[in-house]
């Protein structure tokens, strides 16, 4: 906006960081020269804009691996690491791609060297501190967002902390940054001390959110008042409320962040990690030390870890996997040096094979030896030291116990016996020198409890844990407004969480803060300290479902009076019995049978054997997939034994405790999403009805959908609605619930009931225009649909419609397909007055460009041929030329329309990848038939579109609604109108 000159048109300043402080810093030429100038080292390295610039820097560096980082781009996007010229091309034409400014960076790899952050802070009079530095345990090589990091720096020597403090103060100043905060990220030899400037953040970074929650410094919103004018004096802090921002914080504990990746829902990407940032989320965990931290992040983590173990039914590597997963930086690397360890590896060889510092090495050798010795001894023999050490280590009750042979429980009630009790300390940016105000706690087992809980009417949220896909800022948005709105009623809220990226971690947005795992024992003992009247399990996602029943089964073995005298401390909102019964596919079915309502023929599978008779009795396709998931995680559509067979053995574990849902696929649906309120009398009202614009297969966080519904008879929509109030009242709910429905040939059928929090819920708030998770906390602590003034149904007299972001791009390898099992990081929304513009909103709005001219490429399976005759139809009538496989073509032609006919991949030349890398094709329309040749060929059409930023689109019902409404519209232009509201009767 600023280069474009609309700024100055409109008097509007930018201010914080200019534009040439901007431009300095991403731009990496000038970013380099920038260094010389205050005497800074950065690696040997040039800017190109071109491959054969390209390979003139390389030629002249001389020698590989080479890093390539692609100008203007967030989480090295379109970067990476070459080993070879031919990896070399490639990786700078990604690069070039990615750029918005089609330069990239060719710099001389420093794997093997420590990295460190720095964030800093500079106001308008100069002044600048150092807010916190950040170490990664990963060397050099793997993207900052990707690597364990920890707060503060641990290896350093004083005087090295000084010189990279020298450093980046030099740098803001240097750069141009006015005042806000900036991220300095710098490598440092580990042999001779040697520091290198990688690069300069003029903004606040991913990071920065840590470092946020790491210090109690909460730097976005000092940035805010330092960019109007105020200064780091001038802006007191809001732990100490005795101290001004100009203190640069200083804490006695240590920060670990561990990031959460999802490898596993992009088959065909190697799960390895480079510069390009590929996790889609992150933990923290507070401890005193970095082993107590380190130990509670992982079992944060929700991957099946209880602390720095290897994990039950872990499969250990052969010695070749073995030492090369120690080699090549991956997301399971941490776990499998346990193994390492186990197999008598020493810290030495260790180093030699990862390059991690050894001091790391030498607290995970110390972790290793303490399980050792633990499993030799028994629960009834350890003494209150020995157990005390231990949790000083950060080992949970369930890693002890079952490294002892003793359940979680029996550990839990042995350490309080002996008097072993958490103490919570506060975070409060000072080191202790002045008192915190602010109750934000992490949890240790050392010196006084610093909690001091009131004796108030409390409730506890429980949040969602690090992000993943399937469960991210959606939950932790409804986590948020339950506290708002239960802290205007006179509650104190209490958040319990261990995710630095979110709304709900800000010491601000509750009363207490607690920065603590959602696990039982974790959960447990906030409860003891705090008695509140209430736990809220069901706007965290399946992470605190999932512990729900253990939870209720502590508190009914155990019941524990509240604080403020209001009885004994219970699960507000739906039961967890309820969640139960919507969860187990055996009770569901049963539910349903009872209420008369349909359902995809079904079942639940404790074996392999009753798995295979299921899909015999249903008949192929079926849909299969765990129990108790979010985000359809391993979900799948297997069209015979040998895929199912491939699922059993490769995707999930089968048995009695893990039991798996078989149901008859239903092609060609169409699916609803239906969202409502419930209140304590069993008063019910709908919330909205979303119509998926992917037909059914296609996981409802991959599809795009429309509030309100727009080809569903009216019919069909009051049955919907009668059934939601049936299975609503038969769960007893008491909040939200999500039903997900799928419509064949004008029959509804249920999918399934989430008696919670649905990832939806943002979505159909900001459509409906009404803040239903607030209500539902509100209905939850009692009162009733009429207290809030939520009756019926709202009717928006516009349309909203969501489109979702996908992260292909940094999964090479990995089909773009979309299936069942979600994979969207990301969503957004368009509104108007009718559906096309709306979903041309949001088009625009997620990136996506429809072509407006050129040649569409078709090749549908048989059964969607019918349907490419009038989807090819409108397009030609729209001025586009069509190209399509000899078998679609035929039908074309047949059918009158215009057509040019070309091979298939695997059939000969010229084929679809000739008209692609041509230019010739603008956008592309496939369906695979299902056979080995054409998914083969479909998936390497797909990736290739990707790179070449080529349009695909499937399946056929949203081809019929991109031709038919989406078109035209984007030939138009939008409306747009401040006040589109929503004719509701409340």
């Amino acid at each position: 906006m600023a280069e474009s000159g609309m700024l100055d048109k409109y008097g509007v300043e930018l201010i914080g960081a200019k534009l040439p402080s901007i431009d300095r810093a991403e731009d990496r030429e000038l970013f380099k020269q920038a260094m010389q100038r205050i005497g800074l080292k950065t690696p040997p390295s040039g800017t190109a804009s071109n491959i054969e610039e390209a390979l003139a820097i390389a030629a002249q560096i001389g020698r590989y691996p080479l890093i390539i980082r692609p100008a203007f781009t967030l989480g090295g996007t379109g970067g990476g690491i070459s080993y070879n010229k031919e990896e070399f091309i490639a990786q700078v034409e990604a690069g070039i791609d990615a750029s918005m400014t089609d330069q990239v960076l060719v710099e001389q790899s420093l794997i093997g060297w420590k990295e460190f952050e720095l964030e800093v802070m500079r106001d308008l009079k100069d002044n600048c501190m150092i807010v916190c530095s950040i170490e990664n345990v990963d060397a050099m090589g793997v993207h900052t967002g990707d690597s364990i990091t920890v707060a503060p720096a641990q290896t350093l020597t004083d005087k090295e902390y000084q010189r990279l403090r020298d450093a980046s103060l030099a740098i803001i100043r240097e750069m141009g940054v006015e005042c806000g905060g900036s991220n300095v990220q710098m490598a440092v030899n580990p042999v001779d001390g040697e520091v290198m400037i990688i690069e300069m953040n003029p903004r606040v970074s991913r990071s920065s959110a840590l470092a946020s929650k790491a210090t109690g410094f909460p730097i976005a919103k000092m940035a805010a008042k330092l960019a109007v004018g105020y200064t780091l004096d001038q802006i007191p802090n809001d732990i100490t409320q005795k101290t001004p921002a100009s203190f640069e914080p200083s804490i006695d504990y240590i920060v670990t962040k561990i990031p959460k990746f999802a490898f596993e829902k992009f088959k065909g990407t190697k799960a390895e990690l480079t510069t390009q940032m590929k996790s889609v989320g992150e933990v923290m965990a507070i401890g005193r030390t970095w082993q107590e931290s380190l130990q509670k992040a992982l079992r944060g983590m929700e991957s099946g870890l209880d602390g720095w173990s290897l994990p039950k039914g872990y499969k250990r590597l052969p010695k070749d996997q073995l030492m090369y997963k120690l080699r090549v930086p991956n997301p399971d690397r941490m776990v499998i040096m346990k193994q390492a360890f186990e197999e008598g590896m020493s810290k030495e060889e260790l180093f030699e094979l990862t390059a991690i510092d050894p001091w790391w090495l030498a607290q995970l050798e110390e972790l290793h030896q303490a399980e050792t010795w633990l499993r030799e001894q028994k629960l009834s023999k350890l003494t209150a030291d020995e157990l005390r050490e231990l949790k000083g280590r950060g080992f949970s009750d369930a890693q002890i116990g079952r490294l002892v042979g003793s359940s979680m429980m029996a550990v839990r009630a042995h350490r309080k016996a002996l008097g072993i009790t958490p103490s919570y300390k506060r975070v409060d940016t000072c080191a202790a020198e002045f008192q915190a105000d602010t109750p934000y706690m992490y949890s240790t087992y050392e010196g006084p409890c610093e909690s001091a809980p009131t004796t108030g009417r409390k409730v506890l949220i429980l949040g969602g844990g690090p992000n993943r896909i399937g469960q991210g800022i959606e939950f932790d948005y409804c986590c948020c407004h339950a506290s708002f709105a239960l802290r205007a009623e006179g509650f104190e809220t209490i958040m319990m969480n261990c995710n630095p990226e979110t709304v709900s971690t800000d010491y601000d947005t509750s009363s207490r803060l607690y920065f603590e795992p959602i696990t039982v024992e974790d959960v447990l003992n906030v409860i003891e300290v705090e008695r509140p009247e209430g736990i809220i399990v069901q706007f965290g996602g399946q992470t605190p479902l999932k512990i729900s029943t253990a939870l209720q089964q502590a508190l009914d073995d155990s019941p524990i009076p509240t604080a403020s005298g209001n009885g004994n401390v219970r699960v507000w909102g739906t039961q967890p019995d309820a969640i139960d019964e919507a969860e187990d596919r055996d009770r569901w079915m049963a539910l349903l049978t009872r209420l008369d309502i349909k359902q995809p023929a079904g079942g639940m599978a404790r074996s392999e054997r009753e798995a295979f008779d299921k899909a015999h009795v249903l008949g192929y396709p079926v849909m299969v997939r765990p129990s108790y998931v979010l985000g359809g995680r391993a979900m799948e559509i297997v069209y015979d034994d040998n895929e199912l067979k491939t699922y059993i053995t490769t995707a999930v574990e089968v048995d009695p405790d893990k039991p798996v849902l078989v149901d008859k696929y239903l092609d060609r649906a169409v699916e609803l999403d239906v969202d409502a309120l419930c209140d304590q009398q069993g008063n019910i009202v709908i919330c909205g009805i979303m119509e998926h614009i992917e037909q059914a297969g296609v996981h409802s966080g991959d599809s795009a959908c429309s509030l309100p519904t727009q080809t569903i008879p009216s019919t069909t929509l009051n049955t919907i609605r009668e059934w939601t109030v049936k299975v609503a009242k038969a769960l007893n709910v008491v909040g939200l619930i999500n039903i997900q429905y799928a419509i064949q040939d004008e029959q509804p059928y249920i999918i399934e009931a989430n008696p919670r929090a649905s990832r939806t819920v943002p979505f159909v708030a900001k459509a409906v225009g009404h803040p239903i998770a607030k209500y539902a906390s509100l209905l939850m602590a009692g009162k009733t649909l009429q207290d809030i003034g939520f009756t019926k149904e709202p009717k928006p007299r516009h349309v909203a419609v969501k489109e979702v972001v996908l992260p292909f791009n940094k999964f090479p390898g990995a089909d773009t397909l979309l299936g069942p099992e979600m994979r969207s990081t990301g969503e957004v929304m368009g509104i108007d007055y009718d559906f096309a513009s709306s979903y041309a909103k949001a088009q625009i709005a997620a990136g996506q460009k429809l072509p407006m001219s050129g040649k569409v490429f078709i090749s549908m399976a048989d059964k969607y041929k019918a349907d490419a005759v009038g989807i090819a139809k409108q397009l030609t009538d729209m001025g586009y030329q069509v190209v399509a496989t000899r078998g679609t073509a035929s039908t074309l032609m047949s059918a009158g329309i215009k057509c040019e006919s070309i091979f298939k991949i695997s059939e000969g030349r010229p084929n679809p990848a000739d008209y692609l890398k041509n230019g010739d094709v603008t956008m592309m329309m496939i369906t695979s038939g299902g056979d080995e040749p054409d998914l083969r060929d479909g998936k390497d059409l797909r990736r290739l579109a990707l790179t070449l930023q080529v349009r695909w689109l499937a399946p056929a019902a949203w081809f019929n609604l991109c031709c038919c409404l989406v078109a035209p519209v984007l030939r138009l232009p939008l409306h747009w109108s401040p006040s589109l509201r929503c004719a509701s009767s409340t």
